[in-house]
């Protein structure tokens, strides 16, 4: 089996869909992680340059070099780059920038033809450079409508990627339309069935008060329909609404209503403590070109964890929609929490065949074949 030189986000917090997969295909094969080389260059603002220096020094996001893991067989590395280079010079700096220091962590780490596994565009320019058997591009987002992203930039380094790669992975039907038929593959999210799906202690944060929860985690981004949930908390004053994740935005976007509970990121462990105990699971989501190509990992855990789920509609939701509460106004979403209820439990198994070990297993057979 070939080893993998991964280019993804940082290591750590909540795990994406590379993260989950790769984390199975390290098993049997070493794995080098390279934390994220960036989507956009910095702007002229404090968050920008403290991350732009951070790449320039190695750093992740939380500023450790060489940060462990847990797993044996994978490294993460931290490495020194210029984020989302536009010229030709620039890219060609941060090329040779890069290769100087991954060259000699493959030979330490005796890895030879590895196929790189790219989950960000920006990984283009190195494919050809490290010796490598073959090129996987792992795509879970539209960039092109990603916010915080240099689309235009991003494009360029998306459409070079495309062109090296031997094998595509989408996680979205949507966006497998973008890409060559005869060598992408939809490879839908999985779930960690056992850990969303075997009884959990309920959360000592939850709120107490004996009234209904209706719970979201995830980041609070953009893409959330803040003013759906401002009504359906003021037309719901007997219902908590919890709100588990990191703060994206450069302000607090959640309404200042009594019955709204911001309780901040959580490890990805820990989740089952809530989403097991709130009587309804929400997806909130505005209508949008992002959302269109999307499909959230949530949405996997939710139904694992057997919770009544109400969302706003979007393309992903369709294997699944006779399960889910589908709403579209702030009424619908409040007729949808009274009913929530009384609703049963989701079945145990829905989606116990979707495991990222199954999925994993897929992936690994592909790469077998490059």
């Amino acid at each position: 089996m070939r080893d993998l030189i991964v280019f993804g986000e940082d290591f750590g917090g909540l795990p994406s869909s590379t993260q989950h997969l790769v984390k199975h295909l390290a098993k049997d094969r070493k794995v080098i992680w390279v934390n994220s080389i960036g989507l956009r260059q910095p702007r002229l603002n404090q968050h920008d340059i403290q991350r732009a220096f951070s790449k320039l020094f190695g750093q992740s996001k939380q500023g450790l070099s060489n940060q462990p893991t847990a797993y044996e067989n994978i490294t993460v590395v931290n490495i020194r780059t210029i984020p989302a280079p536009k010229s030709r010079f620039a890219r060609e700096v941060a090329k040779s920038m890069m290769l100087h220091q991954l060259l000699p962590i493959l030979k330490q780490h005796n890895i030879e033809k590895p196929i790189l596994w790219a989950s960000l565009p920006t990984v283009a320019d190195l494919c050809g450079s490290l010796d490598e058997a073959g090129v996987v591009y792992y795509c879970g987002d539209d960039f092109s409508a990603l916010e915080g992203v240099d689309h235009d930039v991003v494009s360029q380094h998306e459409n070079d990627l495309v062109k090296k790669s031997n094998l595509i992975f989408s996680s979205s039907k949507n966006l497998c339309h973008k890409f060559p038929k005869s060598k992408t593959q939809f490879l839908p999210h999985g779930v960690d069935f056992e850990l969303f799906s075997e009884p959990a202690p309920r959360a000592d944060d939850l709120p107490k008060g004996g009234k209904p929860i209706a719970g979201f985690y995830g980041s609070l981004s953009s893409w959330i329909d803040y003013q759906m949930i401002n009504h359906v908390c003021l037309r719901m004053p007997h219902w908590e609404f919890v709100f588990i994740g990191p703060n994206e935005l450069p302000y607090y976007p959640l309404p200042l209503l009594n019955n709204i509970h911001y309780i901040g990121p959580k490890p990805h462990h820990e989740l089952p403590k809530y989403s097991q105990h709130w009587h309804a699971s929400l997806l909130p989501f505005k209508a949008n070109k992002q959302i269109e190509a999307c499909n959230p990992l949530k949405l996997m855990e939710y139904l694992a964890s057997g919770t009544p789920i109400i969302a706003t509609p979007f393309p992903a939701l369709k294997p699944f929609e006779k399960h889910v509460n589908v709403v579209e106004t702030p009424q619908e979403m409040a007729e949808a929490l009274n009913l929530a209820t009384y609703q049963p439990r989701l079945p145990k198994d829905l989606v116990r065949s979707h495991s990222w070990n199954a999925r994993s297993q897929l992936v690994s057979w592909m790469l077998d074949s490059l």
